[in-house]
C-alpha cells in the first residue's frame, strides 16, 4: 500500500507543478520577459543568395573583401619588418 501513496504523490507533482508554475508566473510570458529589440531587423541580418547572378555577386565582394584585408595585413608586416630592421640597426650601432 506504501507504493501506492508515492505514485499518487507523484502524479500529483506532474500535474500540479505546471499548474503551479503557470499560476505563479502567469500566461503573458512573452509580454513580461522579453527584451525589446533583441532579435536583428530583417534589412540587418544575412540574406543567403540564391540566384546564381546574386551567387557570383556575394563571391565578388567577398573576394574584394578579402584582397583589401590582405593588403592590409602585408603593409602591416612590412612597416613591422622596417621597425625591427631599424631597431636592430640601431642596436649594432650602440653595440660598436
Amino acid at each position: 500500500m506504501g507504493g501506492l501513496n508515492l505514485e499518487v504523490f507523484k502524479f500529483g507533482m506532474y500535474v500540479m507543478f505546471p499548474i503551479g508554475i503557470m499560476y505563479y508566473f502567469g500566461t503573458n510570458l512573452d509580454h513580461r520577459f522579453a527584451v525589446h529589440d533583441f532579435w536583428p531587423k530583417a534589412e540587418h541580418a544575412n540574406k543567403v543568395p540564391f540566384d546564381r547572378d546574386e551567387i557570383r555577386e556575394e563571391l565578388e565582394r567577398l573576394r574584394a573583401r578579402r584582397l583589401y584585408v590582405r593588403e592590409k595585413r602585408l603593409a602591416a608586416e612590412a612597416q613591422m619588418t622596417a621597425q625591427n630592421q631599424g631597431q636592430q640597426q640601431q642596436q649594432q650601432q650602440q653595440d660598436n
